[in-house]
């Protein structure tokens, strides 16, 4: 499969992850069987791929900035480090959705986060994070 095919494939499987999510309060367990295993594995399993069919053939490392864009200077690496985002970020969200879920935040509270963590990962999950703290301050303590 061409390097552009597999980029508009993934994005699509990692984008019905998103929408699952966003079916979580009416359909739980497929929002979480969808986008907290199945997407995140599948996606994990086209990195895997890419890492083993193409690492070798890369020049640059990790050592400096300079390494790392010299790295992601062959498609095939910048498709492999597509896919580790798509992945890692879908996974945060159906974490953020589980835990929401659990500790009872409203999800239209989540939503924001939700949309946030899709755009750009760790400003997401700063987010979440932030409300999850926020709801903890705003409760009355159990007796």
């Amino acid at each position: 499969m061409a390097v552009d095919s597999m980029f508009q494939a993934a994005s699509m499987l990692a984008l019905a992850g998103w929408v699952s999510l966003l079916a979580a309060p009416w359909w739980p367990l497929l929002a979480e069987r969808v986008a907290g295993l199945i997407v995140p594995l599948l996606l994990a399993v086209g990195y895997c791929g890419l890492i083993l069919a193409f690492w070798t053939q890369a020049e640059g490392g990790f050592g400096s900035l300079a390494a790392v864009m010299q790295l992601f200077t062959q498609p095939q690496m910048v498709l492999a480090g597509w896919l580790h985002y798509l992945a890692f970020d879908l996974f945060v969200g159906a974490w953020e959705v589980r835990t929401a879920r659990a500790e009872r935040v409203a999800f239209l509270l989540v939503v924001p986060c939700l949309l946030l963590t899709f755009l750009f990962g760790p400003i997401g999950l700063l987010a979440f994070m932030t409300l999850r703290a926020a709801q903890r301050l705003t409760r009355p303590a159990v007796v």
